[in-house]
């Protein structure tokens, strides 16, 4: 083999070792990894993001974590409720104090543990790119004409790498915010330490206010950390088998602590029953449950419960209902003006899935389709009190084309088709108006869906596959800018 041919083998070789490296890899790197969805004993998965103490005004409160594939956690955040000192119990309200910091000093040192080692991954892999990109020019103009097309191919996919290297300079930054954030905390642990010697040396007020800053950029920070974009669909994890074949269910992303409720409702039209499991050990093991008769028959599986109360398409309209489970009655109803209704823009599947109602971490959504955008997926978003709608969208993909679609963080999902081999195939984000065409796996395990909705508590995807019940775990990507903090 000639010398020319044998450094066009290197720089290959190379080329395939680092890409394969990034696209395993980075997603950790930059702390993607969600929470895995593991079966505990029992048969019941393990889906928790936090336990709350059971008196908050004394205690912590986990606001965000999540699990490795071994079951490790890899990040908490804990802030402290707000509470103000007071100069008659100064001993007591210090030492309260003390512990908040202490604790705020824990989890803060595991965040810098993670991006300090996640730090030199990142480092290493931005000078093999950058030593990459030098490698491939040297080698395009020392060699002749002939060969010229093969060098530029090469360096055209290295232009393709040379985005991510801002992206790693913005994970500097980050983990120099974090260094930061640990700073203040020890400084502030000094003086408390001080104080505790000298009692009454330091304005109260004044630190507590410095411990209140903190908290709120921490708050902040874990904030920026919960929302990202969607690159990875797990394989789907199989709940229970029961039912049609066509269906929805959920949880109420907006429910206590303690209440893990599960909604079923089987069909797709002119049913009015919802049933009730008391957990969701209960709906995977019997079939106990407690039956809720709606006021009027539901249309599609795209409904959804929301802090206590379920919005539905009511059947044959382009009305929405939201009903109050508690008061067992319609608290509001309102027209989705203009919205195609009775099969005019369904999914692809069909099943009167013209109003698709979903949840994320923003709130309430209706994905729709009207004459006035020529059957092209519309979506608003909706005040869950009136149901008035907040701002709309139009878009440029026909609903009929749609198999399914789900909303994360602001930003429309859409799958290709229904049946057989099934990916996400297009996003539309609403923070800038803007559709990109992506390619996302996603595992059709029984061959027909025909409810897919995200729940931004669980951090799950709910599905309704051919009379079976299944989830599917997340992984998002991510970076904080400190200029967003």
């Amino acid at each position: 083999m000639s010398v020319p041919l044998l450094k066009i083998g290197v720089v290959l070789s190379t080329m395939a070792m680092i890409t394969n490296w990034m696209s395993q890899t980075l997603p950790s790197l930059v702390g993607l990894n969600t929470t895995k969805l593991m079966a505990a004993p029992g048969g019941i998965p393990d889906r928790s993001t936090g336990v709350l103490p059971a008196n908050p005004e004394e205690s912590w409160q986990v606001y965000s974590s999540a699990q490795d594939s071994e079951g490790r956690c890899i990040c908490t955040v804990v802030a402290p409720q707000q509470t103000m000192c007071s100069r008659d119990a100064r001993t007591k309200q210090l030492r309260q104090l003390l512990e908040k910091v202490q604790n705020m000093t824990q989890s803060i040192q595991v965040l810098d543990q993670r991006t300090q080692r996640d730090l030199q991954y990142v480092e290493k892999m931005e000078i093999q790119l950058r030593g990459l990109e030098t490698k491939f020019r040297q080698v395009e103009e020392s060699h002749k004409q002939n060969i010229a097309k093969q060098y530029k191919a090469i360096k055209a996919k290295m232009e393709e790498l040379r985005p991510l290297i801002p992206v790693l300079e913005e994970y500097k930054a980050d983990a120099k915010l974090v260094l930061q954030f640990k700073e203040e905390v020890q400084n502030l642990t000094s003086v408390l330490n001080e104080l505790q010697e000298e009692m009454g040396a330091y304005d109260y007020e004044e630190l507590q206010n410095r411990v209140s800053n903190l908290e709120e950029r921490l708050r902040a920070c874990m904030q920026k950390l919960a929302c990202g974009k969607l690159t990875g669909i797990s394989e789907p994890v199989t709940i229970k088998t029961s039912g049609s074949r066509f269906g929805s269910w959920m949880t109420d992303p907006l429910a206590p602590e303690g209440d893990t409720r599960v909604w079923y409702m089987d069909g797709y039209h002119n049913n009015r029953f919802v049933r009730e499991y008391r957990s969701m050990a209960d709906f995977m093991t019997s079939d106990n449950f407690t039956s809720h008769r709606l006021p009027h028959p539901w249309s599609g599986t795209g409904q959804v419960v929301y802090n206590g109360s379920i919005y539905f398409n009511k059947f044959q309209s382009h009305i929405i209902i939201k009903y109050d489970f508690k008061t067992s009655s319609i608290s509001k109803s309102r027209p989705l003006e203009y919205a195609g209704y009775n099969n005019m823009y369904h999914y692809s599947w069909g099943g009167h899935s013209d109003i698709d109602l979903m949840v994320d971490e923003g709130g309430l959504w209706a994905v729709y389709a009207t004459n006035q955008n020529a059957g092209n997926i519309v979506i608003s978003k909706l005040n869950p009190n009136t149901l008035n709608i907040i701002k709309s969208w139009t878009t440029n993909h026909p609903k009929r084309s749609a198999g399914e679609a789900f909303m994360i963080c602001g930003t429309l999902y859409v799958t290709n088709g229904y049946s057989g081999g099934t990916k996400v195939y297009y996003a539309f984000h609403t923070n800038s108006s803007t559709y990109e065409y992506i390619d996302i796996p996603f595992q059709n395990k029984y061959s027909h869906i025909s409810m897919l909705d995200y729940n931004p508590k669980d951090r799950v995807l709910y599905a309704w596959n051919n009379g079976h019940q299944v989830l599917y775990n997340i992984t998002l990507f991510h970076v904080i800018r400190s200029d967003e903090l």
